[in-house]
């Protein structure tokens, strides 16, 4: 398979080291406007391309993408309000996307595990639910894009569990973030009442994970059509 990096920062890197010890082949790395021009020829050898960029670029990524009928894996957050009218377009154009806030194994479990915790305890109203999220200084959104997709599972779990006709019986996650030089990825969910506290937690110690977890993604979207999630390769 022949793949194109898109952004060129920490897990971009990461990547390309996972590449060149893998089975797949590195034709292109854009991480500039200049350079989907300047490479113009060696993205149209790319059979699957992913996207780490930055939350003020990935639009124009994906469409760029979806010009050139280039199946994309988008890790880059921060595009919640684009979502809906991009997949409308990869639908309309018949393109291929897999999104997601994370692409750790782990953290997908860890994504699997919330939503069963949040439909458990969906019932007990004495419980209220907070998340943390701690990430080094260099991250550029915040809250992360993990922990608004917690928070959004929790709330969706919670609604569904009780129904529309029923008030949720607890109030909207809040989410702390900290942002803290040389730390691992950590996210907390906790449930807290007035006697006892549950919690879950995931902690990433490299970037190793993500990577492998995006290389997974591309393999699996590279021969379908259509806009997909994370959950949809993993199907915890």
């Amino acid at each position: 398979m022949n793949i194109a990096i898109i952004g060129y920062g920490k897990m971009g890197k990461e990547i390309e080291k996972l590449i060149e010890k893998s089975n797949h082949t590195l034709v292109s790395i854009i991480d500039s406007e200049e350079e989907w021009e300047e490479y113009e020829d060696e993205l149209e050898k790319a059979d699957v391309a992913i996207e780490f960029s930055t939350p003020s670029s990935v639009v124009s990524n994906i469409q760029k993408c979806f010009d050139r009928n280039l199946p994309i894996v988008v890790g880059t957050t921060g595009w919640n309000d684009a979502r809906e009218e991009l997949k409308n377009l990869c639908l309309e154009k018949n393109q291929s996307l897999v999104w997601g806030a994370n692409f750790s194994v782990g953290v997908n479990m860890f994504f699997a595990v919330n939503k069963k915790l949040a439909e458990m305890m969906a019932s007990y109203p004495e419980f209220e639910v907070d998340i943390e999220e701690v990430h080094h200084t260099a991250k550029l959104d915040s809250p992360s894009g993990t922990a608004l997709f917690l928070a959004n599972d929790i709330v969706k779990t919670v609604s569904s569990k009780l129904g529309e006709t029923e008030s949720p019986s607890m109030s909207t996650p809040v989410i702390s973030s900290k942002r803290i030089s040389n730390t691992p990825g950590t996210h907390i969910v906790s449930y807290q009442s007035d006697n006892e506290t549950i919690e879950i937690k995931h902690m990433a110690l490299n970037r190793k994970n993500f990577a492998q977890g995006a290389l997974l993604a591309a393999e699996w979207i590279v021969a379908k059509k259509g806009f997909y999630s994370v959950k949809d390769v993993y199907d915890f």
